[in-house]
């Protein structure tokens, strides 16, 4: 009987140990048509929690419980696992996700129920406005197609540049769009503007129109599958020119798929792992112990984030919601990515790196400052 009393007690004491820890959601495309960048999410996000729960939790010895769903780079998913995290597994905050679109479709759940969530990667400007709980890691596409466009313009002196882009995607004609708007600015000229649908595989139809116009520079704002295959069919029908493109390049797959096709191809970045700065080779050491991988700027984005977010719930010492917000907006921490601070819509000011493409390799060109 005194056995069966002790086992119990200590059953009590393991469940209040358990019923202790901080509960965090995290979303990111493990699976469908962005699956490594989820999986670098995944990755990120892990390795921060794991370092937190190291040094003895967030506050209180209260430790990190992440709860992490595949939204398979779907807005429905998406809808449902923000849905599942706060409602059934009762997550204080979200980590998540890396597309704008599914972003989007998860962003007013999180609003509506007071769940504070940050984005490691998620760079359309309508993410944030959904409202006061909404935050990112990543800087947005304004900032990241103007540089793009400074970037074609200032160094590569493209006068006139071509656009294609993903119809079905907000990222990426957000992107084209804010390319389009600085490069003319700039005082070039935009020849060709056009959209291919969601899902594509053909080109050629879009790529012929813009090599008619006969552009300097192509700027291709895609993710890393469609870039792949536009840039092998651009180079099949002659184009020798660089093509310039967003964050949705940095993958691995990249040169898988679009080989040499896709040399003297530049694109903007958050990171670059051959930042000299401490806290940089630091992280790119761990993260290939522990991988055995590189970490890609996916990577970075989600540890930096789950950091920021964790950092917050330390100086809030609570979990209350409003009170995680509240000390998100007065976040001023040195991350993997830069140096973070929000601005009034919960944007970092942080700055931007141009990533080359250079025998078959990322390597880091140049850094540019907000």
């Amino acid at each position: 009987m005194k056995k069966s009393i002790l086992v119990l007690a200590l059953l009590a004491c393991v469940s209040l140990v358990f019923a202790q820890d901080i509960k965090i959601g995290g979303i990111g495309p493990v699976t469908g048509e962005a699956a490594t960048f989820g999986i670098s999410t995944k990755n990120g996000m892990m390795m921060a929690v794991e370092e937190w729960n190291a040094k003895g939790g967030v506050f209180g010895g209260r430790k990190v419980k992440l709860i992490f769903e595949d939204d398979k780079g779907d807005p429905a998913e998406g809808a449902t696992v923000y849905t599942k995290l706060i409602q059934q597994d009762g997550v204080v905050a979200i980590v998540g996700t890396v597309m704008s679109k599914v972003t989007l479709a998860g962003a007013p759940i999180c609003q509506a129920n007071g769940i504070p969530m940050i984005s490691p990667t998620s760079t359309n400007e309508k993410v944030t406005l959904v409202g006061d709980y909404i935050f990112r890691a990543c800087f947005i596409d304004p900032f990241q197609g103007t540089v793009g466009a400074n970037f074609a313009y200032n160094d590569l002196k493209a006068r006139a540049a071509a656009a294609i882009f993903d119809l079905g995607n907000d990222y990426t004609k957000g992107l084209a769009e804010n390319f389009k708007k600085q490069f003319e600015k700039l005082g070039g000229k935009v020849v060709a503007f056009e959209g291919h649908p969601s899902g594509a595989t053909d080109f050629k139809a879009q790529l012929t129109k813009i090599l008619q116009a006969k552009p300097d520079v192509i700027y291709i704002p895609d993710y890393y599958n469609d870039v792949g295959l536009i840039a092998k069919q651009v180079r099949e029908l002659g184009f020798k020119g660089p093509l310039v493109g967003g964050d949705g390049w940095d993958s691995p797959d990249l040169v898988k798929i679009g080989g040499t096709a896709v040399e003297n191809g530049f694109f903007t970045n958050h990171y670059s792992s051959e930042d000299t700065r401490p806290i940089v080779q630091d992280f790119v050491k761990k993260y290939k112990a522990k991988y055995g991988a590189e970490p890609d700027a996916l990577a970075a984005l989600a540890y930096d984030a789950m950091y920021i977010m964790l950092d917050a719930i330390r100086r809030a010492g609570t979990t209350k919601g409003s009170a995680i917000r509240d000390a998100l907006k007065t976040t001023d921490l040195n991350v993997v990515s830069g140096r973070v601070k929000f601005d009034e819509n919960r944007n970092p000011i942080k700055s931007a790196v141009i990533i080359e493409i250079k025998n078959g390799k990322p390597v880091y060109r140049t850094t540019v400052n907000p």
